[in-house]
């Protein structure tokens, strides 16, 4: 069982996100995830530094903990072939210790660049042009593709490192997890369904399976719960609503109805961690390999501690039910 860390980087800035890293590191993390995002999802979260320049600092600043991004769409506001350069580039600085999340993308994050941001199914096959575009570029060498919505004209990605980056890709349905056993290395994922898992084995994927396990720590219940309720609510519209909406003021009117009882729900909060368990436990169940520790607690160093001292011996005992 590998352990991550989420790097919130919608709730907090560059350096703080660097300093977080170095911590978790420190306290036993197997990896740091970071979203790759334009935006926040809500306006009072307040950051969005870009992902790719602070993974670039912490690879600097740290020596063993991997770094992935969770996740990056290489479709629309990126070109496959930037982030073809970006990650052997990442893989290089940090040592072989990068892990490319791709996924098909939110119009919260693509808009911003003034392009049609596709419906469901053309994300998909785009993402999947998208992937063969990265794997062609890393085979070396001058290289073109023409496909029906992507491009490339006689591009090199000229450092590549020994030991290319292995390539997650996110999904929440059959066709995605398609897409990750076919031309990705493993599964992303942020809820617990075991038919992801199935899907993804059945398409004959076989490697690493990440998950983000929502949680809140604060020294009571109410207090985590409330966090939650302030900064991360969006959480709880479910994917259909996250892939649709464009802003975050947007995102703060749709997820009004969202109550204490509803994060309560979802999300671990508060000191005791048997909470904490129960809710990974899910996920372990479901088949994931790689539980991210999504924390929208008010206190990071707080919940890293508490991680350290309370927590990590259980988690990594957690075995499928």
């Amino acid at each position: 069982m590998q352990i991550g860390y989420k790097l919130a980087a919608e709730a907090f800035g560059p350096k703080e996100l660097m300093r977080q890293a170095v911590r978790a590191e420190s306290a036993g993390f197997d990896f740091v995830e970071i979203s790759d995002h334009y935006h926040p999802w809500l306006d009072v979260q307040g950051h969005s530094p870009f992902a790719w320049t602070v993974l670039g600092a912490i690879a600097a600043q740290t020596d063993r903990i991997g770094l992935a991004t969770g996740v990056t769409c290489p479709t629309v506001r990126y070109h496959p072939a930037i982030i073809a350069q970006a990650a052997a580039t990442l893989g290089l600085v940090s040592d072989g210790r990068f892990t490319l999340g791709v996924g098909s993308g939110e119009r919260l994050n693509e808009h911003v660049v003034a392009r049609d941001f596709p419906d469901a199914h053309r994300r998909q096959e785009m993402l999947r042009e998208a992937l063969e575009i990265i794997r062609l570029l890393w085979q070396g060498g001058y290289q073109s593709y023409e496909g029906r919505y992507l491009s490339l004209s006689d591009a090199r990605v000229f450092d590549l490192p020994d030991e290319l980056p292995v390539i997650a890709v996110a999904a929440g349905g059959a066709s995605a997890a398609r897409i990750a056993a076919e031309l990705g290395d493993g599964l992303f994922s942020t809820e617990p369904k075991g038919e992801l898992v199935d899907q993804y084995r059945s398409a004959g994927g076989s490697g690493p399976r990440y998950a983000e396990v929502p949680m809140a720590w604060a020294p009571d219940e109410q207090t985590a719960a409330k966090a939650v309720l302030e900064t991360s609510r969006w959480a709880l519209t479910g994917w259909k609503v996250m892939s649709e909406l464009p802003n975050p003021v947007n995102f703060d009117a749709a997820s009004k109805t969202v109550r204490i009882d509803d994060v309560l729900g979802q999300f671990a909060c508060g000191p005791d961690p048997k909470r904490y368990l129960e809710v990974a436990q899910q996920f372990v169940d479901a088949g994931f390999d790689h539980l991210v520790m999504q924390n929208a607690g008010p206190d990071p160093d707080g919940f890293i501690d508490f991680f350290q001292q309370d927590l990590e011996p259980q988690l990594r005992q957690l075995t499928p039910s």
